[in-house]
């Protein structure tokens, strides 16, 4: 099975650029789709409809539209709004971030997080279908909603615009029981980082999810999705520097020091002994020491740095990895252009 190519183009900074001539130049090339996201700033869905509007056969993925963030309902209508605009070409990505954000910046509970995504993930598919108005009796959602200060005039409604029941949905996880829940409910599993020779780590969450639904997963019929950071250059160490320092972040910063998924699934396929040193030294407050611990074998790895020959040949691990798609994260036109020239 060949792989495809996916273009994630992340959240931005302090401002906001979207680079639609390296876009373009990826649809003309053969990627397979675009992927914008959201954390405390810029939103996923109002990139996606810029790029949209301005390419005419490239997927348009959300990696990911926080939960936290819309009802379900205002997500099901944006996926069908941004779906017949675009032609059909729209990717639902969706997850509920992490308790930092949920509570911190969107002022909701962090509460029975994969509860919750069944819940959400059910009305939007009802919504979807449209064989049914939408009525929902759950912990998290009650519609029509007849709880405290109801004004009781809620009534069942079925969406004026119709859908696609077959619009892909996406979950975002890097926690086992989220990619047992991604296997049960979703069509793919987008992955901030992933070890291209442990696939089975994360395949036995999948399977042991799709088992559950009756489904027989594979990289064929589930899209297993890693992010992969591309970084084009003769000077090996200056391409690592950066990742070390984002590495370091996940490592160290995204989540507690009994619960951080990124760590403990690195912890799984093999690094468990260097994690352990990163995460201390940034809880610590050393961010600068915690990267340096990142070794080269860990960005090597993970990720594609170096000058043309040495990512043409670490792609070759990759293209026999069991996924389906790889978000290629690249900020310069020529790893893009690369990429799909190594594909080819």
């Amino acid at each position: 099975m060949a792989v495809k190519l996916g273009l994630m183009l992340g959240y931005s900074g302090r401002t906001i650029s979207i680079n639609m001539d390296m876009i373009r130049e990826a649809e003309d090339m053969g990627y397979d789709s675009v992927w914008t996201a959201e954390s405390w700033g810029s939103d996923a869905v109002s990139p996606a409809a810029w790029v949209g509007a301005q390419t005419s056969k490239i997927k348009i993925g959300t990696g990911i539209m926080q939960m936290p963030g819309r009802s379900p309902a205002n997500t099901a209508m944006t996926a069908m709004t941004m779906d017949q605009l675009t032609g059909g070409r729209f990717i639902l990505g969706l997850g509920t971030s992490g308790p930092q954000v949920v509570e911190g910046w969107h002022g909701v509970p962090w509460h029975k997080p994969l509860s919750w995504q069944r819940e959400y993930i059910s009305i939007v598919r009802t919504i979807l279908r449209r064989e049914e108005k939408l009525e929902h009796k759950g912990e998290r959602y009650r519609i029509p909603y007849d709880g405290p200060n109801s004004a009781g005039l809620g009534k069942p409604l079925k969406s004026m615009i119709h859908g696609s029941p077959d619009l892909p949905i996406y979950s975002g996880s890097m926690a086992p029981k989220g990619q047992q829940l991604s296997g049960e409910l979703f069509d793919g599993c987008l992955l901030t980082c992933m070890h291209p020779e442990y696939g089975d780590v994360i395949w036995e969450n999948i399977r042991t999810g799709g088992e559950k639904a009756g489904r027989d997963l594979n990289p064929d019929n589930f899209d297993l999705a890693p992010m992969v950071a591309v970084v084009l250059g003769d000077d090996v160490e200056a391409c690592r520097g950066p990742l070390k320092l984002q590495l370091s972040l996940y490592i160290g910063g995204m989540g507690s020091k009994n619960k951080n998924f990124y760590k403990e699934y690195l912890d799984k396929v093999g690094f468990a002994e260097q994690n352990q040193k990163i995460q201390g030294l940034f809880l610590e407050g050393k961010q600068g020491e915690a990267a340096n611990e990142v070794t080269d074998e860990m960005i090597d790895t993970l990720y594609l740095v170096g000058p043309k020959e040495r990512i043409r040949d670490r792609f070759e691990v990759w293209k026999e990895a069991p996924v389906g798609t790889i978000m290629i994260g690249a900020m310069q036109p020529v790893a893009v252009r690369l990429m799909a020239e190594l594909n080819s």
